[in-house]
């Protein structure tokens, strides 16, 4: 496949993360980790990833700004372009030897994103996407998946934990898909979730309390690969939206009616 020069500055950064953060891996029971919040860890890792990725991309492109999970935004002189960085999704994995974690990547031009790249070091799968490009893992072309039933179908979601999101709102949703579907997966990394969605692997996904540096990269993939990403509403406008439901057509149409069924 053919990549622009853009999406090779950002398969370079993030493969540049992910191979640090696999050395790290390799030593995860001596890293040293501070506590962010309840439940949600961030170590030397992560930081370290981020750098990476922000030294990278601003010697490419100076002028543009930046969102990344833990350093926050970045203004640039350049307002019409942002970079949406996660450095470590999958945090909890990683730090407890589960080889489920990404380095995600997203460029927004004007508010749409427009070109994204998932990499998981750990298994050695890069995911890129540009807009009218398609979609791809290790230059394989993706399609999602072509169930048009739930019954049929294996949805990923984001299950809260403590200190996280509505855990009663979440249950209800947890019952009515429950009671429709072939199977229910939980990765603990949304922007594998989403990768999984355009590879055809999950059939649809959804979870609520996301951030853009979690699903930027995920969004374009999934819609390059022929599917849907909506927020509990129904909009496509998704960039900023804490919920995100997503499938191939039929699927997502149908896990959205679902997902807003009183229990």
């Amino acid at each position: 496949m053919a990549r622009s020069a853009i999406l090779n500055v950002m398969v370079q950064a993030a493969m540049k993360a992910g191979r640090s953060l696999a050395r790290d891996f390799g030593e995860v029971q001596n890293l040293q980790v501070s506590l962010k919040g309840p439940g949600d860890y961030v170590s030397q890792a992560d930081r370290k990833a981020e750098e990476i990725i922000y030294t990278e991309l601003r010697r490419a492109r100076p002028d543009y700004s930046f969102l990344m999970e833990e350093t926050g935004a970045v203004e640039g002189s350049d307002g019409q372009h942002r970079w949406l960085v996660d450095p470590l999704d999958g945090t909890t994995n990683f730090l407890h030897g589960i080889p489920m974690f990404a380095v995600s990547i997203a460029l927004e031009r004007q508010g749409q994103i427009v070109a994204g790249v998932i990499f998981n070091p750990a298994m050695d799968e890069l995911y890129t996407a540009e807009r009218g490009g398609g979609a791809f893992l290790n230059d394989r072309r993706l399609r999602v998946s072509g169930r048009i039933k739930l019954v049929d179908s294996v949805i990923g979601t984001g299950v809260p934990h403590l200190g996280r999101g509505h855990h009663g709102d979440y249950l209800v949703q947890l019952r009515n898909v429950m009671g429709e579907v072939s199977g229910i997966r939980r990765m603990g990394a949304a922007a594998l979730d989403l990768a999984a969605v355009a590879a055809g692997r999950f059939d649809g996904f959804w979870e609520d309390g996301l951030s853009p540096w979690d699903t930027g990269a995920g969004i374009i993939m999934v819609r390059e690969a022929g599917g849907f990403v909506t927020d509990l509403e129904g909009s496509q406008d998704v960039v900023e939206s804490k919920f995100i439901v997503a499938g191939n057509e039929a699927i997502q149409r149908a896990l959205l009616k679902t997902l807003k069924k009183p229990i």
